[in-house]
């Protein structure tokens, strides 16, 4: 039987303790209400970095990274890089009406079948969620593969598309993994209509609690229902909730894209660096940015994270 939230946010409210109060985030004014219960000392940041050809950078050192921590540079404690770390890995599924039209179901099980098949299921594993206007679980972590295959096909799509508050969920559901190589990838057709949480809310949550969001853009045949077709607008806005959280937006048009944009995505798994540095004593979320030292190197990781509280 198929694990139904009442609320989609929810496991994200147990996985983070979320309260609320005017004066929680710094230079967030879209979660400015946002307290995180949580005592942190030592924050560990994810990252990818790519050259101007756009290939991983895999051997850097701790003295070619900065951390700019709210505008000042914080000092760096460990960086640390391993290809053969285990990845979870949450696909998450546009589950609504619109994914009736056109071929985007089944696009959306072709490229959750090519991310499986990239992954080892010796030292992986992958967890099957679908939304509407819920969140469902499908298929919780495992490394049988073929078990989540076979879910794919109880995808059923009706309903209004919760986008955002799918996203927020399902960031909570991957936080309590304790690999640093985890992430969520979001097969959607359509933009939200029905959600209750921001773009921005959620791209701070996901980002404070270091969960990666790839979004995956179906295309689709026909005629859209209203409300649910991706304008460059909705695109530029999930594209953005995407970069802030260290992950990405692929367009998936065609074969070829969607190849493309499967590679990209296990690619930046395996490559990921693991930068650690004290965090600041301000309670509430900081703005955060990891650079390199040398030039013409690119570096994608989470914009935020969760300071201490001080206690």
């Amino acid at each position: 039987m198929h694990s139904r939230h009442r609320r989609v946010f929810a496991a994200a409210l147990l996985a983070t303790a979320i309260a609320y109060s005017p004066s929680a985030a710094q230079d967030a004014p879209h979660a400015s209400n946002l307290v995180f219960r949580s005592s942190i000392d030592v924050v560990s940041v994810t990252a990818v970095v790519r050259d101007r050809k756009g290939r991983t950078v895999p051997s850097l050192s701790r003295e070619q990274f900065e951390v700019i921590d709210a505008g000042q540079p914080r000092t760096i404690l460990d960086v640390t890089a391993d290809a053969a770390s285990p990845t979870s890995i949450a696909l998450l599924v546009d589950g609504s009406g619109s994914m009736r039209i056109g071929a985007a179901l089944e696009s959306s099980r072709a490229i959750a079948d090519g991310v499986l098949a990239s992954l080892d299921a010796n030292r992986d594993a992958a967890a099957l969620l679908s939304f509407d206007s819920r969140l469902l679980t499908l298929q919780d972590f495992t490394s049988d593969f073929d078990r989540i295959r076979g879910s794919l096909f109880n995808v059923q799509a009706w309903g209004t598309t919760s986008l955002y508050d799918a996203i927020a969920g399902a960031a909570g559901i991957v936080s309590e993994r304790t690999q640093n190589r985890r992430a969520i990838i979001v097969l959607t057709d359509g933009a939200d209509n029905a959600s209750e949480y921001t773009p921005e809310e959620v791209a701070h949550i996901a980002s404070s609690i270091d969960v990666p969001v790839y979004v995956f853009s179906l295309a689709s045949s026909g005629t859209p229902w209203p409300g649910d077709t991706i304008t460059p607008h909705r695109r530029s806005t999930l594209a953005q909730l995407a970069h802030a959280t260290g992950g990405d937006f692929i367009m998936a048009d065609t074969p070829k894209l969607v190849a493309a944009g499967i590679q990209r995505v296990v690619d930046e798994l395996r490559h990921q660096y693991l930068i650690s540095f004290e965090a600041s004593s301000f309670q509430g979320l900081r703005r955060i940015e990891i650079r390199t030292r040398q030039s013409g190197l690119k570096v994608r990781s989470r914009g935020w994270y969760q300071g201490s509280n001080g206690e």
